[in-house]
């Protein structure tokens, strides 16, 4: 669990003053002028640029699709589609998958895109020192085969119905071996763009690659991420015409004026696959005890917290699992808001009059839910101390170090489930019922017993209290109205340049 840094992840937003501003506004530019790059504005700057070792989804956001390219590309729908793999099929079992790879194809510096790349980039993603937040994807990888230099085979532990899906990620960009170590700075990949400047703090801008492939079907030939943190910042900006497009922009408050000029703006909805949640650290006493998570979940209102957060542009939700995902199944009733319960709960847990840390990361739905959240929690006798921290020390003091209690963060990757069956993830949750139930799931090649065993560790997670779950974030686009090629529907966090233009 965004599951999208420098100084924040995971999809972080910060509040900063109303009257932030940005410098010397630029003009408002005619659609499609192409004296000018399309400027497309990012909360969070990403501390790196290979999505492949670093848990930001910022990277993504930039590299993915862009600069980078994975065997298979998510469409708006969430299905996998052909990109540096032409075809692919699977076999009865789900367990021998077999690519064949397009032809003619090279990364920017020169060298060939084939069969080896792939076999040391999904390597090099499983490897014990693998950085790669999916790593469990690729250690499910039991043998590649490269019978030709077009073609791979991938033989898997377990069965995967979703591999050409969990393989269209950032974290499965292929990457070549000779650049890989200094992707993270000038990353090499088979993309329409190349990293043309990064001027650390304030923008990062692409340029199209004259030798891509397909060179004649990119339409916009420069690109600056620029990157706004304040919410009101963002409508500033977007408002002057310094910026044409702002994907996920916190304007949730401000959107009247923007449809108010249907001219000038258009001004998309889209429903996710994030998952905001109240993240508990099991390891911390007694934080362990079901008791005490299920009283922390029921002492939350979580209709008040998508308010609070994000002004009701949310969903509950009562596992880790949103409504979009195939399969899901509602468990809001589960440990829902109770306060007479939970206090029953903690008393039953000899828990009573805890405090507790409440560590924020920069962003408003987590600084603005987490005040509600810690007035909640002290309604049934919890004391939560709110630390605010930046998005670094989020990194690397509660997802690395787990030198937490409580924190609220939104988990933005769309096929994050199998991390609950991680016990060294950063929640801690060890639980031999759900590793043997997880098992099975990962086991069944057959599409119903797969969909009731995935109901069940649902339920599991949900009544196990693995976190407070809380809402599935509705995000809001922001562009100029002649942008065409802008997602209605957000599967995971990618801007796929190849596909906007201009009316």
């Amino acid at each position: 669990m965004d599951k999208t840094l420098d100084r924040r992840r995971f999809h972080l937003l910060s509040l900063g003053a109303a009257g932030a501003t940005l410098g010397t506004a630029l003009p408002v530019f005619a659609q499609g002028n192409a004296a000018r790059p399309l400027v497309l504005g990012m909360t969070l700057e990403p501390p790196g640029l290979d999505p492949t070792a670093g848990a930001a989804a910022a990277i993504g956001e930039i590299v993915l699709y862009n600069v980078m390219e994975p065997l298979t590309k998510v469409a708006e729908d969430g299905s996998a589609q052909p990109l540096l793999a032409l075809r692919w099929t699977g076999s009865a079992d789900q367990k021998i998958w077999t690519f064949a790879l397009r032809p003619n194809v090279r990364f920017h510096n020169g060298e060939p895109f084939d069969a080896k790349a792939v076999k040391f980039s999904f390597e090099r993603a499983a490897a014990p020192d693998s950085l790669n937040k999916d790593r469990r994807v690729f250690e499910n990888i039991a043998a590649i085969a490269t019978p030709d230099p077009l073609s791979v085979v991938l033989t898997l532990k377990h069965p995967e119905p979703e591999l050409p899906a969990l393989l269209a990620q950032s974290t499965a960009v292929i990457v070549e071996p000779r650049s890989a170590a200094g992707n993270a700075q000038t990353p090499v990949g088979t993309g329409p763009y190349r990293v043309a400047q990064w001027q650390r703090g304030a923008s990062l801008s692409l340029a199209a690659w004259p030798a891509f492939r397909d060179a004649a079907s990119i339409r916009i030939a420069r690109v600056q991420f620029r990157f706004i943190s304040e919410p009101a910042a963002q409508v500033a900006a977007l408002l002057a015409g310094d910026v044409d497009v702002f994907p996920r922009v916190a304007a949730a408050r401000a959107l009247a004026q923007f449809k108010a000029q249907p001219r000038r703006f258009q001004v998309i909805t889209a429903s996710s696959r994030a998952k905001t949640i109240l993240a508990i650290n099991h390891q911390r006493a007694p934080l362990g005890d079901a008791r005490v998570r299920r009283a922390i979940a029921m002492a939350i209102d979580r209709k008040a917290v998508i308010q609070a957060s994000a002004d009701g542009y949310g969903v509950p939700i009562g596992s880790f699992v949103t409504p979009d995902t195939p399969g899901y199944v509602d468990c809001t009733a589960i440990n829902a808001h109770n306060p007479a319960a939970a206090k029953a709960l903690l008393a039953e847990a000899k828990a009573t009059g805890l405090t507790l840390s409440l560590k924020l990361p920069p962003v408003p739905y987590a600084r603005q839910g987490g005040e509600l959240i810690a007035a909640q929690l002290a309604a049934v006798g919890i004391t939560a101390r709110i630390e605010q921290i930046e998005w670094a020390q989020w990194l690397s003091s509660v997802y690395g170090s787990k030198a937490y209690d409580l924190t609220v963060i939104s988990h933005v990757e769309p096929h994050d489930f199998g991390n609950l069956a991680r016990p060294d993830y950063y929640w801690g949750y060890r639980s031999p019922a759900f590793s043997a139930l997880y098992a099975r799931l990962q086991a069944a090649a057959d599409p119903a017993e797969r969909a009731k065993l995935f109901g069940q560790a649902q339920r599991l997670v949900a009544q196990d209290a693995v976190a407070a779950f809380l809402y599935q974030p509705q995000w809001i686009t922001i562009a100029r109205a002649g942008l065409q090629g802008l997602w209605t529907k957000t599967p995971l966090f990618a801007n796929d340049l190849s596909v906007m233009r201009w009316a």
